[in-house]
């Protein structure tokens, strides 16, 4: 019995929930996970898992060792990173968490070219607007937009962005245009709900800071959809300028009140606090730190050219 091995399908099934799930992940046969489990125990002498038609639970001795193995899989996977970052080779099995609409404008199209430059890594890209836990999923770095990165994790920032009040020609024609924000209070709102700040959008003026509650008439965990309200004439946006950027460009989104300008955010690279990060980790965060080093996403319509239009 490989007992690394054993030990590392034990602590998948439990992760995973099941044997069929941890099956799934590893990829290994069902058979194949019963049966390193199975001769786990019979080495150990113990049982570890409890099982029924429908859960699976840990006895009180497979708590001790799963926690154990957490621990010894942690200790080989950090000795394996400090022996192979010294080849600087990208292999294996990168798991990389992103915000949806970021992810997918502007890092879906330079994952083709990472890899490429990396044949025997295997990317594994989930978008997903909410915060992950990168150590209990698993995921081995993430892509964050935020004022501050989380503290417990190693940062670095790639990019940054401003968010951006705006709304269509069309919808100004019809509502008027707002001059201070405190009028916001009165106008039709597509608001963004995972915004940190809620309904109380808070911008820096020549007076200093000001705040104002919106009674958003649509709410949205995407801001695709925010920005789509907006371009269809149903009310102001508070956007970041990496989605709204051509629009305001192309004259179909227009800037409001850039005197009072709202919150700057951090595009970062984050991942676990270790002591030794893995090649395939740290050459992806250089390859995004170039990949965005001119990067610039402007607010200002184009002085030339036709504006696009009302849609």
């Amino acid at each position: 019995m490989d007992r690394l091995e054993a030990m590392r399908v034990f602590a998948a099934v439990v992760d995973a929930g099941s044997f069929v799930a941890a099956s799934d992940a590893l990829p290994m046969s069902k058979a194949a996970v019963s049966r390193h489990v199975a001769e786990l125990e019979s080495h150990l002498g113990v049982r570890l898992l409890n099982r029924t038609t429908r859960r699976l639970s840990l006895t009180p001795e497979g708590e001790v060792f799963h926690t154990r193995c957490k621990e010894v899989l942690a200790s080989v996977d950090e000795a394996e990173a400090e022996i192979t970052s010294r080849s600087g080779e990208a292999t294996g099995l990168l798991r990389v968490n992103a915000p949806f609409t970021f992810g997918l404008l502007h890092l879906a199209p330079l994952w083709v070219a990472f890899m490429a430059s990396h044949p025997k890594l295997t990317l594994d890209v989930t978008l997903s607007d909410r915060v992950v836990d990168l150590v209990e999923e698993g995921f081995d770095m993430a892509v964050r937009i935020a004022r501050l990165p989380d503290s417990s994790l190693v940062s670095r920032q790639i990019a940054s962005t401003r968010l951006v009040l705006c709304a269509s020609p069309g919808y100004l024609r019809q509502h008027g245009t707002p001059r201070h924000p405190a009028e916001l209070a009165e106008h039709q709102v597509a608001a963004y709900s995972l915004f940190s700040m809620g309904d109380h959008w808070s911008f820096t003026g020549p007076q200093g800071p000001v705040s104002v509650k919106v009674s958003p008439r649509l709410r949205c965990n995407n801001g695709d959809t925010c920005r789509l309200a907006a371009l269809r004439h149903q009310g102001i946006v508070l956007q970041p300028s990496f989605l709204v950027g051509p629009d305001l460009q192309a004259g179909t989104l227009v800037e409001l009140m850039p005197e009072f300008r709202s919150i700057e955010l951090g595009v970062y690279v984050v991942y676990p606090s270790r002591k030794f990060v893995s090649p395939k980790v740290r050459l992806l965060i250089d390859f995004l730190v170039e990949a965005f080093r001119m990067q610039a996403w402007p607010t200002q319509k184009r002085a030339k050219g036709r504006s696009g239009g009302e849609r």
